[in-house]
């Protein structure tokens, strides 16, 4: 397998959040004094290359992402960190959103038109602008992963790695809120808008 050179120019360009070195500070903010002065700083440790040039249209959601094949680059130095992942047909993908210009406590998600606590919807639009994914692996070569049903946008800084494991992942969940009307319309929003274009960082 041959290991593709990975482009550090284009991953400190990727977002204007990444600082020197591709340092990407998350101020935590907590009602502790002492916890809300620390800055927890978190290095991407490669980057996503995705179809997606643009948020309009992409897909909400892994799972209705039909034409989502892309990679995972990591930075070379990580590479042995991928060691026995081609055992895993699915991954965890945890990710900046690295368009994220800031957030609402209340906002109206994609499949909604309602307005919802940010932290019972996926919107993009977060105080800390941190994704997830389930992907699936197609093929691993040196430092790159191939995979599929990607839904996050070409350039996006990659934090972290998980395998999939279902046994861990999908507990038999009881109920899930205002999705299960929202899924359960015939039109279902399932592709991005604009909606969050408008949102000012604090």
């Amino acid at each position: 397998m041959t290991e593709r050179n990975f482009d550090r120019t284009s991953l400190r360009a990727c977002s204007s959040c990444l600082r020197a070195k591709g340092v990407y500070p998350i101020k935590m903010t907590t009602r502790s004094a002492a916890v809300r002065k620390k800055i927890l700083r978190i290095k991407p440790i490669g980057i996503i290359r995705s179809p997606f040039k643009k948020l309009v249209g992409m897909p909400i959601q892994a799972a209705f992402s039909k034409k989502g094949h892309g990679t995972v680059e990591l930075l070379p130095q990580f590479k042995q960190g991928l060691q026995d992942l081609e055992g895993f047909s699915h991954i965890m993908l945890i990710y900046q959103f690295h368009k994220s210009k800031g957030y609402r406590l209340l906002c109206r998600p994609f499949l909604d038109e309602v307005q919802r606590g940010v932290f019972a919807t996926r919107a993009p639009a977060r105080p800390n602008p941190i994704g997830i994914s389930i992907v699936k692996v197609k093929k691993i070569r040196g430092n790159t992963i191939e995979v599929a049903s990607l839904d996050v946008l070409d350039g996006t800084p990659l934090l972290d790695i998980k395998p999939y494991v279902p046994r861990f992942d999908a507990p038999d969940s009881q109920s899930v809120g205002w999705f299960e009307k929202a899924l359960g319309k015939k039109k279902a929003r399932l592709k991005a808008d604009d909606r969050y274009a408008d949102i000012k960082r604090k």
